[in-house]
């Protein structure tokens, strides 16, 4: 047996593995969350009050709030990341793009935890001093990091 074909069984078992893997965590998310669908019915989903010490569990609030993070970054990072990338394609001169290329592959590669704290530290503090608001962790601040999370991957996709 060649070697090309030994790699491709050993790259077919890694993937089968990744799959039932996924298909097992999934199963457990099912399992662990089923008494609880049981009992509140679509309540858990629609219901907006979650307090667990009087065992009420609604999730609309953070479905509405993930939703909206992601659609203010998504307006923020996707008009940015494809103008840049079209800038480095098309307009740049070489050694520009040569230069902005791997820092762009460098930013793509920080852990999410490094951006959150960054958000926390300054973004959230720069929304609560510009427009004076009690707390800076709003859906802006959300949206401003999740959208410098992944400007790196959209430019580097466009």
């Amino acid at each position: 047996m060649n070697t090309e074909k030994i790699v491709e069984k050993i790259l077919l078992i890694f993937a089968l593995s990744a799959t039932l893997v996924i298909f097992l965590i999934i199963l457990f998310l099912f399992k662990e969350g089923l008494p609880i669908l049981k009992k509140e019915g679509l309540g858990f989903i629609l219901g907006r009050i979650w307090n667990p010490g009087k065992e009420i569990y609604g999730t609309l609030t953070f479905i509405v709030g993930s939703l909206s993070v992601t659609f203010l970054a998504l307006l923020i990072a996707v008009p940015l990341g494809v103008s840049c990338a079209l800038f480095l394609a098309e307009i740049a001169p070489k050694r520009a793009e040569s230069l902005f290329r791997p820092v762009i592959e460098l930013l793509a590669g920080i852990p999410s935890v490094v951006y959150g704290m960054f958000g926390l530290i300054v973004i959230v503090r720069f929304i609560k001093v510009s427009f004076d608001v009690p707390t800076g962790e709003t859906v802006l601040a959300g949206g401003i990091v999740l959208a410098v999370m992944i400007l790196p991957i959209i430019i580097s996709v466009s």
